[in-house]
Order: structure tokens, then C-alpha cells, then sequence
């Protein structure tokens, strides 16, 4: 059984994603998490700030860990996107539209206003494009090409996120589905043009 700690920063992470950082409250946490108000600033003296930023780098971590196993276990690139892709709304559509990405809801809140929650959400995206730049680049894509697909395709996936939970429709995820499809294969084709001169 998790600990209080854990409890809380798992808790956290459930309510950010689905009502953002300014729609969730300290009690709220406590409550959902059967943890003592106190506790809060017993683990996080910065308060909710610093449990923030926690759950951002935690949720990303974690976020970052499920994608690479779906792209890891794909024998290529364009595999890997439609898979991911497909995944993703999957998840949608079964938590009623509720849970996406981790990160993007609070980022888009915190990004202009809070300096320290958007140095973590800027962190995560971060490892996010070098964890999918190493595996572009696993699958015979150039470095520069390998980073630019796999910016693509976190940028396709939260856009795709926002339009989807807005419609709850999944179609904007169908749409970057093949748009980044799209990218790989011209990709690709470079490649082996380069390759076959």
C-alpha cells in the first residue's frame, strides 16, 4: 500500500489532469487521498507550489515510462505512431474524456504565471522529445530529423488532446494520427533516398 506521501502526489496528479491546477484545492486533495490536512506541509513546506511541481516531474516520469513502452515493443516508426496514437484515444474514451496528458493542463495554466511550475512542465516536455529523439533515431533517423519527428509528435498528440476533450470526439487524434504518419514516411523516404545514392 502506497504511503501518505505517494497517496497524495498520485492523487494530485488525477485531479490536475482532469481539472487543472487552479480547479484543485488543498482539501480536496486530502480528502481524496484519506490523508491529514497537515500532511501537506509536513512533505511540501512550499505548500502547493512545491507539491506541484512534484507531481509534474512525478506524472511526467511516469507519462514518459508508459509511452516508451508502447513505442519500444513497435518494429518501426510509423507503427509506433499508430499505436500510440490509437492508445491515446482509447484512454479518452474511456475515462469520458477526462484523463489526457498529465502535463499539458497544468502547463497552459501555470506557463505565464508561475515561473517555478513552468521551469517542471518545460523540464518534462524536454525528456519527453529526448526519450522519443533516441528512439526516432533507433529506428534510422538522422539526429536532426529524429528531434524534429519526435517534437512533431508530442506536439500533434497534446494539441490533438485539447481539440478531443473540447468535441469528445476523437477525430483531432484520428487527424494527427495521420499527419505524423504522414511525417515519418516522407522521413523515410528520405532516408533511403539519401542511402540509395
Amino acid at each position: 500500500m502506497a504511503g501518505t506521501k505517494e497517496r497524495i502526489v498520485g492523487t494530485t496528479g488525477e485531479l490536475f489532469r482532469r481539472q487543472g491546477y487552479t480547479g484543485t484545492g488543498l482539501k480536496q486533495i486530502v480528502a481524496e487521498a484519506g490523508a491529514p490536512f497537515g500532511s501537506i506541509y509536513h512533505f511540501f513546506p512550499g505548500g502547493k507550489q512545491q507539491l506541484a511541481a512534484e507531481v509534474i516531474r512525478t506524472s511526467g516520469r511516469a507519462y514518459q515510462q508508459l509511452v516508451e513502452a508502447i513505442l519500444d515493443q513497435a518494429p518501426d516508426a510509423t507503427t509506433a505512431v499508430e499505436t500510440g496514437f490509437a492508445a491515446a484515444a482509447e484512454t479518452l474514451v474511456a475515462t469520458g474524456y477526462a484523463d489526457a496528458c498529465p502535463i499539458a493542463t497544468v502547463a497552459l495554466e501555470v506557463a505565464s504565471t508561475d515561473e517555478t511550475l513552468r521551469e517542471a512542465t518545460a523540464e518534462v516536455f524536454a525528456a519527453w522529445v529526448e526519450s522519443g529523439a533516441v528512439r526516432f533515431e533507433r529506428w534510422g533517423f538522422a539526429p536532426d530529423d529524429a528531434r524534429r519527428l519526435a517534437i512533431l509528435l508530442i506536439t500533434s498528440l497534446e494539441g490533438a488532446f485539447v481539440l478531443c476533450r473540447a468535441a469528445r470526439s476523437t477525430e483531432a487524434l484520428a487527424a494527427a494520427a495521420s499527419a505524423v504518419t504522414a511525417a515519418v514516411r516522407a522521413a523515410q523516404e528520405g532516408v533511403s533516398s539519401a542511402g540509395g545514392r
